[in-house]
């Protein structure tokens, strides 16, 4: 059966207006039976509804307190400086092939966390542009009105991750990657190998035996709506082996790809969260100088098999 998350059924925009699509209640429960989810299934039965159609208003602001959760446990996971550590190299390689504008753009940024942590500590440099898309025009309207708020220089907008409008030196995502089925991969990796493009990193839930139990512990003790509680343990139950996300990246032209550190090579108690890096061949080798020690972390091949 399909593992789904109630979150990817009661929010649909269309992807180049923004424009809302009415959700039938009666038919996310449906699914959520027939994929042998009653408890999703109940949860989305307690939502308000406008006659037959999901209350618009309701699924908004819970879609505001689930991310607003999800950025305290980006916060707890330290995801921000999980990036910095590698974005930091990466655009030192950049910047070793010559000076130019650059650019971070964060695909499904949701309240742009990354994004405004950058802006606020400049741990990038002062001469990068950061930008945050995401597909749910509430949460971009609420990136947009905290950083405002914060006075921080970055903007959001609303994008389709597999048709970019704004171009990036560097991509990055944190969690969106589990939220496409295998044969969607490659055409999201594909959608960044663009001629302005230097590099990606893309962290998501390791695929590890133990993360759905993770998820369900830190989830219990750390979310308090309960869609947050199901989707979260479901994410983990969605994420891609590791092998996987690299054969997804297998036809990507001009681009050397790796695993950052993967569970090969990780302690399976400690690991979480790790990112797919890809970057321009002629970066590679100065990529790794950048990185030092931590270099050896990069892996190209990983085994098949469960687990993995």
């Amino acid at each position: 059966m399909p593992i789904l998350e109630i979150s990817d059924l009661i929010g649909v925009w269309d992807p180049a207006t923004g424009e809302r699509t009415p959700i039938v209640k009666s038919d996310v429960v449906a699914l959520l039976r027939e994929a042998g989810d009653r408890r999703a299934a109940r949860i989305v039965e307690r939502m308000p509804a406008c006659g037959e159609f999901l209350d618009p208003g309701a699924v908004d602001h819970l879609f505001l307190r689930v991310h607003t959760e999800l950025q305290r446990l980006g916060e707890e996971l330290h995801m921000v400086q999980r990036f910095a550590e590698l974005l930091a190299p990466v655009l030192a390689a950049v910047r070793s092939h010559g000076p130019g504008p650059l650019r971070v753009v964060d695909i499904g940024c949701g309240l742009g966390y990354a994004i405004r942590a950058f802006a606020a500590s400049a741990v990038l440099g002062e001469d990068v542009e950061l930008i945050g898309v995401d597909f749910n025009p509430v949460l971009v309207a609420e990136a947009t009105r905290l950083a405002e708020a914060e006075r921080l220089k970055c903007r959001f907008l609303h994008g389709d991750a597999f048709a970019l409008a704004e171009p990036a030196t560097v991509y990055i995502s944190n969690g969106v990657l589990h939220h496409f089925p295998v044969s969607a991969l490659a055409g999201f990796f594909q959608a960044q190998n663009r001629p302005d493009t230097m590099a990606f990193v893309h962290y998501d839930i390791a695929a590890t035996r133990l993360a759905p139990l993770g998820a369900w512990v830190f989830h219990r003790a750390r979310m308090r709506e309960p869609l947050g509680r199901h989707d979260g343990v479901a994410s983990a139950k969605r994420a891609h082996a590791d092998s996987v996300l690299l054969n997804a990246t297998a036809r990507l032209d001009g681009m050397d790809v790796f695993l950052f550190e993967p569970m090969r090579y990780a302690n399976p108690f400690c690991a979480s969260m790790r990112p797919v890096v890809g970057v321009r061949p002629e970066l590679t080798g100065e990529l790794h100088r950048a990185l030092g020690r931590r270099a050896r972390g990069l892996v190209r091949d990983v085994p098949t098999g469960p687990g993995r």
